[in-house]
């Protein structure tokens, strides 16, 4: 009896592991939560997409459902949702929203988190306190995240909560290529950027090296045992007779930015304008926003901001096509890191 002639397995021969190649390629797909569909859209029509059709429905109970209306099946997910006010709402929702893509066999899901939730909360300020950023990183992780995708960290540890890779995004070119056009030569020879608390003095530095400004740092102390409260104690820098780029990661209830401001014009600056990624707003933060120290907010859209909380002076730039980018490195396993110059 003739025996068979043995196939050479040429992925052996290259050193590869023997296996079957798949006719299915890779296939992008974008989800959006509920809290900010708007810049889903956008992200996905910068992509060349469309968001998958998603079911949302909140039963008289409250508890919340969601359902992906077509396959995901064998697909790399970005699931889409922004943290903003109601915010445990919408962590509900993205846990279900992971729940029920891995339970839909995608073959990998990245929780795209433009303002990532409970931030603040990366380390124990005092004893008995949780830290409630891990808490959130596990919880992604047990509902199913393989990856998270976030813009302007409140602290740059929390990428090491998370045990899988983390996509730490920047909001600094979008925001510095608004101030390179609209800030006149006169303007640009009196800047000079200002750190908020010596806990953003890396980032301000970052932005005085790229606009070729001084930098000033304002000390304040914060009482732990009232949320929201700040005292500005001095000025580290000249800043009288400049013009004042306030930078900071987000704006909540805008009483540190607002007094840092009116400490900054009492001190003898020219005008301030304050640049933020995050606009949170939470209230009163329209109103303190419009006091006359500030003469310019400019914000990006990672939350959304309702015609309620927009006034006369603020400047919103969109972070859809940044985020897209990021994205599309992921999906074709390019670098993400690239974008921004080799920083992390």
């Amino acid at each position: 009896m003739a025996r068979k002639k043995r196939t050479v397995d040429l992925d052996v021969e290259r050193g590869i592991a023997p296996g079957i190649v798949a006719k299915t390629k890779k296939r992008l797909v974008v989800a959006s939560g509920s809290s900010h569909t708007e810049l889903s859209a956008q992200v996905a029509e910068h992509l060349g997409t469309e968001l998958v059709p998603t079911e949302h429905r909140t039963f008289a109970s409250g508890e919340i459902l969601t359902r992906f209306e077509v396959s995901i099946r064998g697909c790399d997910a970005f699931i889409i949702q922004s943290f903003g006010p109601p915010v445990n709402e919408w962590v509900m929702e993205t846990l279900i929203m992971l729940d029920a893509a891995k339970r839909a066999s995608a073959k990998r899901i990245t929780v795209v988190a433009p303002y990532y939730p409970y931030s603040r909360q990366d380390k124990k300020g005092r004893g008995r306190e949780p830290i409630s950023a891990r808490l959130v990183s596990d919880l992604f992780k047990t509902a199913g995240a393989d990856r998270i995708m976030s813009v302007d960290l409140h602290a740059a540890q929390i990428q090491g909560f998370f045990d899988g890779p983390v996509d730490h995004l920047f909001a600094k070119p979008v925001l510095l290529e608004y101030f390179q056009k609209t800030l006149s030569p006169a303007d640009r020879d009196k800047l000079t950027v200002v750190s908020p608390d010596t806990g953003r003095v890396r980032v301000a530095d970052q932005w005085s090296d790229s606009l070729g400004a001084p930098l000033a740092i304002i000390h304040k102390r914060r009482d732990p045992n009232v949320a929201n409260q700040v005292t500005v104690n001095e000025i580290v820098g000249d800043v009288s007779g400049r013009v004042c780029l306030l930078v900071d990661d987000m704006i909540d209830t805008g009483g540190t930015i607002v007094k840092a401001a009116q400490a900054l014009k009492a001190n003898g600056a020219e005008r301030v304008i304050v640049a933020a990624t995050h606009a949170i707003f939470s209230d009163p933060a329209t109103t303190r926003l419009q006091d006359p120290a500030i003469d310019e907010v400019v914000v990006t859209d990672t939350v959304p901001i309702p015609s309620e909380k927009r006034f006369d002076g603020l400047t919103i730039l969109p972070i859809a096509p940044l985020l897209a980018r990021a994205i599309k490195e992921v999906f074709e396993d390019g670098s993400v890191t690239s974008m921004f110059g080799g920083d992390a």
